[in-house]
Order: structure tokens, then C-alpha cells, then sequence
């Protein structure tokens, strides 16, 4: 138990003890959690008999006492073959790793159910963060199971249903008036002034580490195997970064032969820094200043992983790419009537760059590909209203329904 041996930083490499830290003393980089990777005794077989959550996965999760566990079942979640999509694309082998139907349906379930594990492990009696919405409602409900008080921060302009789902679990919902990049900025100040666990600041190390069992369970589910191509949504880049990571490691566990995957990027535009980053060949990241798009949940323009963001797409030779409002929605409906997933629109941002890259022959036919949705529809459901067909009203009659059903 406690596999963690120190925090590391991504650029210069200077280690430290695992303790609550998220930047270097040296060069102010970003923190990684490192573990003793000759001591985890893992094969394939050791997970049969394993529950079916991120938690089957605990000698590379960064806690020492299972017994602090919050778990609400979040993880190993389906990863669907898509062969009606597919073939409306153009592709022979598509799956959809689904994490709508986590707890409260994203993916942020996974971060907060190991980030508010490890602040009772720290001994914080209140955790926070700051959100576009689904980290709020995770970190909330995970909270209230924990037993601790939870504060969220986040901008005022955030979907109307996911603060509500906030509410529920009883968080303390502060809105802020400003962008996602304002409150990160308050949310960092408050941290040092009320003791608060804020998880993707001061506990960001730890925190980030629950988003990369989604590699994890996409090789589990392919049979220890890598697809040929992952395609992530991109808010500050966690997501991806935490992806490249977890193949990385099942590599150096001998649980796949080899982590050659391509990862893209995808952003709206609006709000894509790291895209315009990468097309350009530049390594710095300039900031949106004011995110304008459907897909809230990734308007974040100063992305605090964006620059390692950029490295992890270049390693694993992928693309970085962004669309339009128009073609986020397209993609919602698309994926809902082909396959029966309703995502929120960061899904539909993901799926248009799929489309996008298909269709400009970036993406062959052949490829094994893997398209993360993050998060459910019914979280954003706005998002699409506009755009669905109106609806009828009939009398009660059955002449009423000629016109309209078929035989």
C-alpha cells in the first residue's frame, strides 16, 4: 500500500516528498506523482475478481489507506462499439468510452472520488474547487459522502442544470463574476487563506490522477491492447496529459507491449488556445481572454496544462483541432441518433473533430479509434434545443396520426 514516492516536476525533474504541494520550488512547473513501479505487482489476471470502478486500478491511485476510500461507484464504464456511427463517418473500428452514466454523469467523478480520498488522508475538513459545472457536481457529491464540507467556485454564466445538481448535494456555491480563469485565480488565493483542499490547485498532483484510469480501462477493455488513435476533449489539458500517462505506465507495469497511440486535442472555437498553439508551432499557450462557446465546460483560455498539453500531442504524433458551435450540435444529435448517447456539448466537440479529421484523410479508414464523451447532455440541455425539430400536437384521433406515422 502507499506506492507514491514523490512528487516530480515536469521540467526540470526535481523531486519532492508527496505531501500537499502542486508546484516546483525550482522552476515553478507542474507536479506528477511518481510510484515505486518495481514494487506494484500487477498482471492481467489480478483484475478479474476486481469491483468495477476506477478503484480496481488502487496500487497506481495515490492513496496509502484504502480504508479512506470515497467511492460512488465512479469508473469502468462502457466502452461502446459504435458500428452505426462508424459507418456514417467512415470508419471501420469506432468505440465510445462513455463516462455519462458516471455518479453525476462526467468524468469528473474520477478526479474527485481520489482527490477527496486524499484530503482525508491529509486530514483537510473542507474541499473546494473551481468549476465549469461537472468538477463542481462531482466534488460536491463526493463530499457529502465523505462528510465534509465542500466549496465551489464558479463563473456566473455556468448551465442553469449543473449548479442545480451542485446545489443537491448541499455544496456552498459561490459564483463569481468573471470567467473560469478569474475564479481559478480567487479559488488560488483562497486556498492559502482558509486551509481549504482546494483539489485542482493545491491538491492537483493527487487530483489529476483519477482522470488517468480512463487509459487504464480502455486497454483493460480492448484486451490489454492500445487503439490506434484517442481523441480528448481539452479544457486546461488534464485530461489528455493524464491519458498519455496512464499508457505510459501500464507500459512499464508489462500490462501492454507498447503505448504507440495517437492522442488529439480537441477544442471549440472560441475557445481553443492549445489548438492555435499547436498550428502555429509555437510552445507557449496565449491565453483566450474571453471564451465564447456552446461548450462551456471547456471555456477555459489559459489552460494550466496547456503547455504539456502541447507536449503530450507531439509525442504521441497527434492532432490538435477545433470547431464551430454548429458543428458541436450537429455532432450531439448525430452521436444521440446513432448510438444512443446523449453528451453535452464537449462530447459534440470531440465527435466534430473526429469528423473534421476523418474527412480530411488525417484519420484513415483502418484506425482503431477511441472517442472520449465526458459528460451527459442532460447536464447542458440548452445547448441543443434551438436546434430540434418542433413538436406536434395532435387531436385525439386516429385519422390525426396518418401524416405522421409511418406504416
Amino acid at each position: 500500500m502507499g506506492n507514491v514516492t514523490a512528487l516530480s516536476c515536469r521540467d526540470c525533474h526535481t523531486e519532492f516528498p508527496p505531501t500537499v504541494k502542486f508546484v516546483c520550488d525550482e522552476c515553478f512547473g507542474g507536479l506528477d506523482a511518481v510510484y515505486k513501479y518495481d514494487e506494484v505487482q500487477l498482471v492481467k489476471s489480478s483484475f478479474d475478481r476486481r469491483e468495477k470502478s476506477l478503484w480496481r486500478y488502487f496500487e497506481l491511485l495515490p492513496l496509502k489507506d484504502p480504508d479512506r476510500i470515497v467511492n460512488l461507484g465512479a469508473g469502468f464504464n462502457p466502452l461502446r462499439r459504435c458500428n452505426t456511427l462508424a459507418k456514417e463517418l467512415g470508419l471501420k473500428h469506432l468505440y465510445i468510452k462513455d463516462d455519462t452514466i458516471n455518479p453525476t454523469y462526467s468524468f469528473k467523478d474520477r478526479p474527485s472520488s481520489v482527490a477527496v480520498s486524499k484530503a482525508l488522508e491529509f486530514g483537510f475538513k473542507a474541499v473546494g474547487c473551481a468549476s465549469t459545472g461537472n468538477l463542481a457536481a462531482a466534488l460536491a457529491a463526493h463530499a457529502a459522502k465523505a462528510g465534509v464540507d465542500c466549496y465551489v467556485f464558479i463563473p456566473s454564466d455556468i448551465e442553469a442544470n449543473k449548479i442545480v445538481q451542485t446545489a443537491v448535494f448541499g455544496a456552498k456555491i459561490v459564483r463569481v463574476n468573471g470567467t473560469y480563469d478569474d475564479v481559478n485565480r480567487l479559488v488560488t488565493q483562497a486556498a492559502d487563506e482558509y486551509g481549504i483542499g482546494i483539489v485542482n490547485v493545491t491538491l492537483r498532483p493527487y487530483y489529476v490522477e483519477g482522470s488517468k484510469t480512463v487509459a487504464f480501462e480502455v486497454a483493460e477493455q480492448l484486451g490489454w491492447e492500445v487503439p490506434d488513435h484517442v481523441i480528448v476533449p481539452l479544457a486546461s489539458g488534464a485530461l489528455l496529459c493524464a491519458i498519455c500517462k496512464g499508457f505510459e505506465e501500464l507500459k512499464k507495469l508489462g500490462l501492454i507491449d507498447g503505448a504507440d497511440v495517437k492522442v488529439t486535442g480537441a477544442q471549440p472555437q472560441g475557445c481553443s488556445p492549445i489548438v492555435d498553439a499547436f498550428k502555429l508551432g509555437k510552445e507557449e499557450i496565449e491565453p483566450v481572454e474571453y471564451p465564447d462557446t456552446v461548450a462551456k465546460s471547456l471555456a477555459i483560455g489559459d489552460p494550466s496544462d496547456g503547455i504539456y498539453t502541447l507536449r503530450n500531442i507531439r509525442k504521441y504524433r497527434g492532432f490538435a483541432e477545433a470547431v464551430s458551435n454548429r458543428e458541436i450540435i450537429d455532432s450531439v444529435r448525430l452521436l444521440a441518433k446513432t448510438e444512443g448517447i446523449f453528451s453535452e456539448p464537449t462530447g459534440g466537440v470531440a465527435l466534430g473533430v473526429l469528423k473534421r479529421l476523418v474527412e480530411d484523410g488525417r484519420i484513415s479508414s483502418d484506425e482503431r479509434v477511441v472517442c472520449l464523451i465526458t459528460g451527459s447532455g442532460l447536464k447542458a440541455p440548452e445547448a441543443v434545443a434551438e436546434s430540434l425539430p418542433k413538436l406536434i400536437t395532435v387531436e385525439p384521433r386516429l385519422q390525426a396520426l396518418a401524416p405522421i406515422v409511418k406504416r
